[in-house]
């Protein structure tokens, strides 16, 4: 078959480029083009045959490649040692394309800050005044239900968590559903509604840290088995989902449900401290994460760990049955500024 002029262009123009990798293949390569813009017949497989071997055996690299044993050794004798690994001294510190390294931080008494969960100002000092006996008396069907929804749950939370030093309100939640489940609900609100949320998101995640925090702590003391982890898995499996399809439902009903969790999260601790001062439990010393975060003196406890967790339950209590009555008053929790930094 003769070839068309525009078949005769092509060859033209890539024969050259797809045949010669050395002197020797330039020239065969310009041969097989004369031969095929003159009209010499040149069947498919031929063509494919010619191209794609020459194309795909280098001959390039295969010049750069290294030549046997005592030519490689010249080479580096030649070059005084080049490719050795370069003196420690002389190495440069390694730094991040990205910026991101982290600054060096330290405690208020000049000693390395050894935490990466958390940082030096997001410590603080509870407020163990507030009022642990304040309770919501629930009057509406609503509370009635969020109130011995609550009830029920403590049973068998109780019953098992109170052998692992955690009381169960704390371990129920998964440490900080809750305040996970409606802080990332508000979020995507605000994201699809482009509106603002008051400050409510930060104030439900901060709630949500904190309680993840309360967990960690004690887990330092309890040292939890295997089979105590993976009921703490099943539990917040459950909880979350729950709560996550009750926020989507009725936020009042789910705050309230939150704010009588942390009533109960209140009598548990108060139960905790009567233990330790009846010396059912011993008032071992204060984990180290603890005393960061609280801000407690060196030589703290056990007693004194649980007597902020309990104080920072209150607040949450506070927070959340506020939540709820805004929502029961018939506006949005956007349009009363959040509690934040409410310890």
């Amino acid at each position: 078959m003769v070839m068309t002029m525009s078949s005769r262009i092509l060859v033209r123009n890539l024969a050259p480029h797809l045949l010669s990798t050395s002197t020797g293949a330039a020239a065969a390569g310009d041969a097989w083009t004369h031969a095929l813009l003159k009209g010499a017949p040149a069947r498919g497989a031929v063509v494919w045959a010619r191209v794609f071997p020459v194309r795909m055996a280098s001959t390039t690299a295969a010049a750069a490649a290294p030549g046997p044993g005592p030519a490689v050794e010249g080479a580096e004798e030649k070059s005084g040692g080049a490719a050795r690994e370069a003196p420690a001294s002389e190495k440069k510190a390694v730094t991040s394309y990205w910026g991101v390294e982290q600054r060096k931080l330290a405690k208020e008494d000049g000693t390395d800050w050894r935490w990466s969960c958390f940082r030096p100002w997001e410590t603080y000092k509870a407020d163990v005044t507030i009022d642990l006996e304040k309770h919501h008396v629930p009057t509406t069907l609503l509370d009635k239900v969020a109130y011995w929804t609550v009830k029920s749950l403590r049973i068998p939370t109780d019953i098992f968590f109170q052998t692992v030093w955690v009381p169960g309100d704390d371990a129920g939640d998964g440490g900080g559903g809750a305040g996970d489940g409606g802080g990332m609900l508000l979020h995507l609100r605000s994201l699809r509604r482009f509106e603002h949320s008051g400050g409510w998101i930060r104030a439900l995640l901060e709630e949500a840290e904190n309680e993840r925090m309360h967990l960690m702590t004690f887990m330092e003391v309890a040292k939890p088995r295997w089979y105590e982890r993976a009921l703490v898995i099943a539990v917040q499996g459950v909880f979350f989902n729950a709560y996550f399809l009750g926020y989507l439902l009725s936020p009042k009903f789910a705050h309230r449900v939150t704010g009588y969790l942390e009533e109960e999260a209140i009598h548990s601790y108060t139960e905790f401290l009567r233990d330790l001062d009846a010396g059912k439990i011993d008032n071992v010393p204060a984990p180290a994460i603890a005393i960061d975060y609280w801000r407690l003196p060196p030589d703290a406890t056990l007693k004194d760990v649980v007597t902020v967790v309990r104080a920072d339950e209150a607040h949450h209590r506070d927070v959340n049955h506020f939540a709820s009555d805004i929502h029961y008053q018939g506006m949005e929790l956007k349009e009363t500024p959040a509690p934040l930094d409410y310890h």
